[in-house]
């Protein structure tokens, strides 16, 4: 591809840079105490959406801007470049948006997009099961319909990011336990503050805790907030798993730490460093370096081939995968170079900056697919080995839990009950 502006798309980044501009004071700057609950996040994203830089490549029907995927990769890069604070709302544009635009009904699009395009609601997406993490299609979690046509919810979710501050998700349950597990699933849009929905944050080792438990006792949902066909839900969310690779692994930019920030940190420590350290340090930056370079410029491969109109491909895996390692190896870099006083930064009140990347990374590798997953797609899908064995697919999901619980018809159905 042409890494070279064309004259439209270089008339578009100048006017993202002045918006960023005139916008400076109030769209703040990185490590500033962005925090995912602070009304300022909201606020931010609001800035941005008014001004035209949120949902660029969504549909004006959506609630968005109607604009290329280029021109997402340069409001990317321009607020990357300016140092602006990540969209607080990232989760519900990268992957419950799209799904809500692919299956969602007329009514369900007026009222949620554009909303969720300005973070006046936040979303999370509901997947993960204490049983059920990276075989999604085992989940328990039951959808029981009632006699008057709504949905009862029972049921526990896990590692779902941001749920303690989301206004609404998008939920993956079990509506037929009677079929193969793939085929008994059905997608909903839940409001995180109904009645019965409780959320419980999980401490991470890194300080923060943006992951949490979600439970659901007798939850009431309608179902006008299906999305999709009943027993279609695996259909519904391979959307939202495509998406969310594409968003974590397929856009042309850095995941995590990026490398110009360790590129200052090692230029104002490596003179300190005695000689032989110092090559070490040139040679594992380097080498990070190079790869972070791989990754963008196979993102930029991958934004040029859905310009043309093709279908997303396993380029999103592969960059996620890479991109995580390479985050990784660079925060660890980091805190080698800070030695001791990386151990005692936030206590001292310096930038803990590195030594929080280094400790939250290792769930990145979980999050999206963990790695073992993506090396799977890989290998099937670019190198064509032959696929895992799938012994349980056309089994129906009751059977599975009774070989899983022991075999006993009672402890089966109280699986699913």
């Amino acid at each position: 591809m042409d890494f070279d502006d064309t004259p439209e798309e270089a008339s578009w980044r100048s006017t993202v840079r002045s918006i960023i501009a005139d916008n400076r004071e109030a769209l703040g700057r990185r490590g500033a105490g962005r925090g995912y609950d602070d009304p300022a996040a909201r606020e931010r994203q609001a800035l941005l959406y008014d001004n035209g830089l949120v949902g660029v490549t969504w549909s004006t029907e959506a609630g968005g801007q109607g604009g290329t995927p280029m021109q997402q990769a340069i409001v990317d890069q321009e607020l990357s470049r300016a140092e602006v604070p990540g969209l607080v709302n990232l989760i519900g544009i990268g992957m419950c948006g799209p799904t809500v635009i692919a299956h969602g009904s007329e009514s369900q699009k007026e009222r949620y997009l554009k909303r969720l395009l300005r973070a006046d609601d936040l979303w999370c997406q509901l997947f993960s099961e204490p049983g059920s993490g990276s075989d999604l299609a085992a989940l328990r979690t039951k959808a029981v319909r009632t006699d008057d046509g709504t949905w009862r919810i029972s049921g526990q979710k896990v590692w779902t990011t941001l749920a303690h501050v989301a206004d609404y998700g998008i939920l993956l349950t079990r509506t037929d336990p009677d079929v193969a597990k793939h085929r008994g699933l059905t997608m909903f849009v839940v409001d995180m503050k109904a009645p019965g929905v409780s959320v419980r944050s999980l401490r991470q080792m890194s300080g923060g805790s943006d992951f949490n438990e979600v439970f659901f006792d007798d939850v009431e949902i309608s179902d006008d907030e299906r999305l999709g066909e009943v027993g279609n839900g695996w259909g519904v969310a391979l959307t939202t798993l495509m998406s969310e690779r594409m968003s974590l692994g397929g856009g042309g930019t850095d995941i995590g730490v990026g490398v110009g920030a360790v590129a200052d940190h090692v230029a104002a420590r490596i003179a300190d460093l005695p000689d032989d350290r110092q090559a070490v340090t040139r040679q594992q930056f380097g080498r990070a370096y190079a790869e972070s370079l791989a990754i963008r410029y196979t993102g930029y491969r991958q934004l040029s081939a859905i310009s043309r109109g093709e279908m997303p491909g396993p380029e999103a895996s592969a960059g996620k995968l890479a991109g995580t390692r390479v985050a990784r190896d660079l925060a660890d870099l980091s805190v080698r170079l800070l030695d001791s006083d990386a151990v005692f930064a936030r206590d001292s009140g310096g930038d803990s900056t590195w030594q929080d990347s280094q400790a939250s990374l290792p769930g990145l590798a979980i999050a999206g697919g963990t790695n073992e997953v993506l090396r799977n797609v890989i290998g099937e899908r670019v190198l064509g080995l032959p696929a895992e064995p799938r012994a349980d697919k056309n089994i129906p999901f009751r059977e599975t839990i009774a070989v899983a619980t022991g075999g006993s018809e009672s402890a089966a159905k109280g699986a699913t009950a």
